[in-house]
Order: C-alpha cells, then sequence, then structure tokens
C-alpha cells in the first residue's frame, strides 16, 4: 500500500448502544442471579467500547493494525472498528505558518532579512503519516530551504547604476516571486502529501549592516534620477527661449552673449534654491 485507502467503518451509534446494554446488562444480571457467568457480557461491552472511532470535521483517522496500513477515515461522525485497531489523528484543516525571518543573500550577494507565510493542508493521509517522520516539522523545514533558495535567484531591487537590470526582483515582482515560492513548495511539499494553498514574502527588508548604506543608494540614484529630468527641461526651456528671441528678433545675441544666456538660465533652472536676480540698469558691457 503506497497510497491512501477511503474507509468507512460501521455506524457507531449502533455498536454505542449494544455495548452498553451488555457492560450495564451483565453487570444487573450478574448481581440478581449471583451467577459470575454473565460478566463476560460485562467484558465484552467494555471491549468494545475500545474500537469506537470518533472522527470531527475536517479531521480524519489514519486505522493501523500491528503496524499494517489498513486505511483513512475521512467521512466525520462515530463508527466502530476492531478494537485492535490503532487510530492516528491527522488534522484536514488548512494550516497557517509564518516562518522565522532569514538572514540569506539575493542573487547580487546583497544580505537581506526574509520570512515567509505559508498556508497548506494535508490531502494525501497515507503519505503525510508514513512518507515523512513528521509531517508539521517537515513542513518548517522545507519552508525554509524553499526561501533561502528563492532569495538566491532573484535580486532585491534593481539600480540604475548597474550594468544589467532584472525582470523580477523581490522587492517589486510580488506576483511572480509569490508564483515561484509556490511552485518551489508544492515540489518539495507534495512527497508529504500537502496541498499549498498560499505562499507569499511577509518581510523583506536588507540586514542590518548594510541597511544605511542601501538607503543612501537608493537615495542617491533617486537624486541622479531627478537631476536627469531637470538637465533635459531645461536644455528644452534654453532651446525655446533662444529659438524665440530670434524668431521675433527681440535683441541680437553673439556666441559669447549666447553663452553666458545659456549658463545664466540653466544655473537658475537646475539650481536647488531659488535664484536672486540681479537687476543691470546700464548697457549689456557693464
Amino acid at each position: 500500500m503506497k497510497s491512501e485507502k477511503i474507509i468507512k467503518p460501521a455506524n457507531g451509534y449502533l455498536l454505542f448502544f449494544i455495548a452498553l446494554i451488555l457492560f450495564i446488562g451483565g453487570i444487573v444480571m450478574t448481581i440478581k442471579q449471583e451467577n459470575p457467568v454473565h460478566l463476560l457480557a460485562t467484558l465484552i461491552g467494555f471491549i468494545l467500547f475500545f474500537g469506537f472511532i470518533l472522527v470531527n470535521p475536517n479531521s480524519s483517522k489514519v486505522i493501523l493494525l500491528f503496524g499494517k496500513y489498513v486505511g483513512t477515515v475521512k467521512q466525520n461522525g462515530l463508527f466502530w472498528a476492531n478494537p485492535l485497531y490503532k487510530k492516528k489523528t491527522i488534522s484536514l484543516r488548512a494550516s497557517n505558518f509564518d516562518s522565522e525571518r532569514l538572514k540569506v543573500n539575493d542573487k547580487l550577494g546583497n544580505p537581506i532579512m526574509i520570512s515567509t507565510i505559508l498556508v497548506w493542508r494535508v490531502t494525501e493521509t497515507y503519505k503525510a503519516a508514513f512518507d515523512v517522520d513528521n509531517y508539521e516539522n517537515f513542513v518548517r523545514v522545507q519552508t525554509d530551504a524553499a526561501v533561502r533558495k528563492l532569495a538566491s535567484m532573484y535580486p532585491y531591487d534593481n539600480f540604475a547604476d548597474e550594468d544589467h537590470e532584472e525582470d523580477i526582483t523581490l522587492r517589486s515582482s510580488v506576483n511572480e516571486v509569490s508564483d515561484a515560492l509556490e511552485k518551489e513548495l508544492e515540489e518539495r511539499l507534495s512527497i508529504a502529501g500537502i496541498e499549498v494553498l498560499e505562499a507569499r514574502i511577509g518581510y523583506l527588508a536588507y540586514a542590518q549592516e548594510i541597511a544605511s548604506a542601501m538607503l543612501k543608494r537608493q537615495q542617491a540614484t533617486a537624486i541622479v534620477a531627478a537631476r536627469h529630468k531637470i538637465v533635459e527641461g531645461a536644455v528644452s526651456m534654453v532651446e525655446m527661449a533662444l529659438e524665440e528671441l530670434n524668431k521675433k528678433e527681440i535683441v541680437e545675441l553673439d556666441e559669447e552673449r549666447k553663452a553666458a544666456m545659456v549658463s545664466n538660465l540653466m544655473i537658475v533652472l537646475c539650481g536647488d534654491k531659488e535664484a536672486s536676480p540681479v537687476v543691470n540698469t546700464g548697457t549689456l558691457n557693464h
């Protein structure tokens, strides 16, 4: 037997009534007739009580007989089976697992802190009971291993100064990373008969020793990108100003004065602070 086998034992309510009659009836008849032979019925009723199986909703009982797998009871209710059967309870409910924050290296070698939130449940009780030693501990260990592997496959983020950019990053590609994590966990946990309902990154940050430096790097990248946009806009505005001056023939500028004008406009447009204008009341030369 290498797979799950669903069984349905006898109705437990009827057997409970019979066992109760035998147990109490044997005691009553022994007292009335003062004959110990009736204690045999009491003994049989007492033994019958060990055969009852109570299965709660979204739960199951794995049945063994002297180490041999008999089957699994998944239907909820009260049942009766051989009193020699050994019953092992396995929950079929969805379980939530929040892993510890692990310190790992991303694809670029940067140390990061990462954790995952996993929602899972048992679908095949045979594999969960016999193919792994402890399926709950198996989930924890394999989840940590999957997260470590996932973190090494993708960079934390892209930077403008890098020679190449990744299509998928841990920080920005949430859906793609979650899908990859679910696929990795499904492959690892399938041998234990466990279905992955949801897997996603619960916590993601740079490790403490580089967090400050990476923040400065992100800020510098943002400043450079902003400056690039400012310069592009300033050049366009200067070009437009010169074209309008020439078109409307407001003033004639030689190359030296054009250069001075361009310099002044670029300083005004690209400066961090507001410019303080100087009013020239003389000639252009003074």
